[in-house]
């Protein structure tokens, strides 16, 4: 009997995962029907009671969380997948009314909120291009993460501090987490240039940081004074709204917390803090059942939002608990949060909050938007179920003492959402305008090549420069050109990614000046992947076509050098011996970068393997590494007899290096292929490479020879004289081990 049971439980477990609710429900109802223990009872019903409500019958759902709670208090972990489907229910709805309305770009469309998404579009304070993507205030106090992305710096410490885990980039979620964001300092040139371009909301966020700092320090009205301020200069600004409410509910002026919270809302309506806010003071006030909605609509915006999630299960979990005779019969029914369209009337209409004309002559300045009117929603209500329509009438009637425009105010509702509008564009529209009229070109200077920044990067210790520039620099010292704090850690990371919003900037309001800069580097890439006039050349050893080549790069201009190769996409440079006269030899080989290995303080590891055979036409220099102009060599081939003689000569000469390859002790065989590589086998055809057959090269490179003895064969033409030399080389080499 326990077995069918377990098989029925198991069975209900898989159809609730399958998304068939409806079977989950009647399994689980039959196996109540059997039980007597109290305890087993609570459990399945609380499971019975979850498919209910994710298969759409909520009402149902309810009585039996009801029930479930008169035998034993519900715990958050019970009410877990109620909250999950109260929240997405709301982003459900929101999503889909906002399709319905045929919402397009902007802030209608960044209203449609994926699960997770913070609206990284919208913003409350009418500075959308100067924002955080954390709290979409104004960018106060900016720091550039390694991504490029920039966000105010305490809101990075905030997220830091309350989700006990490393930074994410709200960006782009996967390509940057930040351990230690102490460590990343302001960004000194946007910082300057926020603080010019707009001097209104950068003191206002100075003076939210001076309030925040008296808050911190329990003089509640020392900050008020400073957000009372704050906001009569920026009354677009969200954030000073919520922070003013959480001073006020701190002064248990609940009223006023209310107001301020529903304000900030009201500017920025897809900003989960501004409903957390509103929730807190709905509850100080006694208004569980409305605050309970706003947590739920949080989480529909911000589903990790724990301080949301614990609240919200405690007051479900109030709300679920056995009704007393003292409970007024109105409020027993608690199903009525099942009011989805009531939920997003929280959000788009002024009924549930007071507009500008109510509010008091501190809390908002005359200057304040009236809230947007919601749309109609009579076209749907006869598609409700009874229930709800109930069920709504309900929640409406309790609450139409705080709506001032629920009736005959039609006209006056349309002209208050345009008068919002407006004002909205008065905010946003004169943006551009007045950063085009202060803008200089000499505010985005690089301090190292004293030219508009190209493709500016910004160091943790808070300095921007040019990427080139920067790393031109940390080729001779890994510390900041101008602070001199120690980057090796950023060095060897090698995470240059562009500074977003500088290189915006510089693309929106210098695009002549950014055209210029281009073209001038566009010139000298295109100088730099010449691979037949000013080559760089690496003077250091011998190097032979396919032999890998391993190089130890040091030097200040190798480290240049390399990096231009890969730069440009060449991945190539030529190896050449040192020459007394001429500073290196006539002939050399092209090298291909296969890898790099970068450490902290600045040098690499190149690994690279011999391509082509070249001859010095010119000497040059550029940047302090040699250069060169060159022309490539080729094996002259050979057809008819001599073809077979040739043919006849390699076969040879390929036996007799196996023999002394062979005669190596072992040790020194293994250290050989461990470099090198095996010895290459014959070509099926002699003369297909334009450099010969490989086991020649890899032969030359193994075999005891000094450089100057090795350049000779780099230099010829004729397979016949290279395989002759080899010979002779062998020869020599078997009579010296003879002796």
């Amino acid at each position: 009997m326990g077995t069918e049971i377990e098989c029925m439980l198991q069975l209900a477990a898989e159809a609730f995962q399958s998304k068939n609710f409806d079977l989950a429900a009647d399994i689980y109802e039959c196996q109540l029907a059997g039980l007597g223990d109290p305890g087993s009872r609570w459990k399945l019903m609380i499971k019975r009671a979850d498919a209910l409500a994710f298969g759409g019958k909520f009402p149902e759902a309810f009585g039996v969380y009801r029930q479930a709670s008169e035998i034993e208090r519900l715990n958050p972990l019970h009410l877990a997948n109620l909250l999950e489907y109260l929240s997405d229910n709301i982003r459900r709805q929101h999503s889909g009314a906002s399709q319905n309305k045929g919402l397009g770009t902007g802030e209608a469309a960044g209203a449609v909120l994926a699960p997770g998404c913070q609206g990284v579009g919208a913003t409350g304070c009418g500075y959308k291009d100067f924002s955080c993507r954390i709290c979409r205030s104004f960018l106060f106090e900016p720091v550039t993460l390694p991504c490029g992305h920039c966000f105010c710096k305490k809101c990075l410490e905030r997220e830091s501090k309350e989700r006990e885990q490393p930074v994410m980039c709200k960006e782009y979620r996967d390509s940057s987490r930040v351990a230690g964001v102490q460590r990343y300092r302001v960004n000194v040139v946007l910082s300057n240039l926020l603080a010019k371009w707009f001097p209104i909301p950068h003191k206002a966020a100075q003076l939210r940081r001076e309030g925040n700092g008296l808050y911190a320090e329990k003089q509640m009205e020392a900050a008020l004074e400073k957000y009372n301020h704050a906001i009569l200069i920026a009354p677009m600004d969200h954030i000073l709204f919520s922070n003013r409410s959480q001073i006020h509910s701190s002064l248990k002026h609940y009223e006023k917390a209310l107001r301020d919270a529903e304000m900030a809302c009201r500017l920025l309506p897809h900003w989960s803090k501004g409903h957390v806010r509103k929730a807190q003071a709905l509850v100080s006030m006694g208004r569980t059942e409305e605050a309970l909605r706003e947590y739920l609509v949080c989480l529909s915006i911000e589903p990790d939002c724990r301080l949301a999630k614990t609240e919200a299960h405690k007051l479900l979990s109030d709300f679920l608990a056995p009704v007393t005779d003292e409970v007024p019969e109105q409020i027993s029914d608690y199903s009525n949060i099942l009011s989805l369209r009531a939920h997003m009337k929280s959000i788009n209409t002024p009924s549930q909050t007071r507009g500008p004309s109510q509010l008091s002559s501190q809390s908002i300045p005359a200057s304040a938007p009236t809230a947007p009117e919601g749309s109609d929603d009579s076209e749907d209500k006869g598609q409700e179920k009874p229930e709800l329509q109930r069920l709504d009438h309900c929640f409406l009637l309790k609450r139409k003492w705080r709506s001032t425009e629920v009736e005959g105010g039609g006209q006056q509702r349309r002209d208050d959402q345009k008068r919002f509008k407006s004002e909205q564009e008065e905010v946003t529209g004169s943006l551009s305008p007045g950063v085009g009229e202060v803008f200089d070109p000499s505010d985005l200077e690089c301090s190292l090549c004293m030219r508009l920044f190209y493709e500016p990067v910004t160091t943790p210790c808070g300095h921007t420069f040019c990427l080139q520039c920067l790393k031109r620099c940390l080729d001779h010292n890994p510390k900041c050109p101008l602070c001199k704090e120690e980057l090796s850690e950023y060095l060897v990371q090698r995470q240059y990614c562009k500074t977003v919003l500088m290189e915006n900037l510089i693309s929106k309001y210098l695009p002549s000046e950014l055209t210029e800069r281009q073209k001038i580097h566009q010139e000298e890439m295109a100088q730099l992947s010449n691979l037949n006039k000013n080559v760089p050349i690496f003077v250091c050893t011998m190097a032979f076509p396919t032999v890998p080549c391993p190089l130890h790069i040091f030097e200040p201009c190798y480290r240049l050098m390399i990096r231009r190769c890969m730069e440009t996409g060449t991945n190539c440079f030529g190896m050449c011996l040192e020459d007394n006269l001429k500073g290196f030899a006539d002939y050399g080989c092209l090298l291909e970068i296969r890898n790099v290995k970068f450490f902290s303080d600045g040098r690499s590891v190149v690994d690279t393997i011999g391509r082509r055979r070249f001859k010095v036409i010119q000497h040059s220099e550029r940047d302090g590494y040699n250069t060169a102009d060159i022309e490539y060599l080729e094996d002259v081939k050979v057809e008819g007899v001599a073809e077979l003689e040739l043919q006849s000569l390699h076969d040879a000469v390929y036996d007799q290096a196996l023999v002394w390859v062979n005669s190596l002790k072992t040790e020194q065989k293994e250290r050989i292929e461990g470099h090198f590589g095996p010895m290459p086998g014959k070509d099926s055809v002699l003369q297909t490479s334009p450099n010969g057959p490989s086991w020649c090269w890899w032969l030359l490179a193994v075999l005891p020879l000094e450089g100057r003895a090795q350049l000779p064969f780099l230099a010829l033409t004729s397979l016949k004289d290279r395989l002759s030399g080899i010979r002779k080389v062998l020869l020599f080499m078997a009579q010296s081990r003879h002796r």
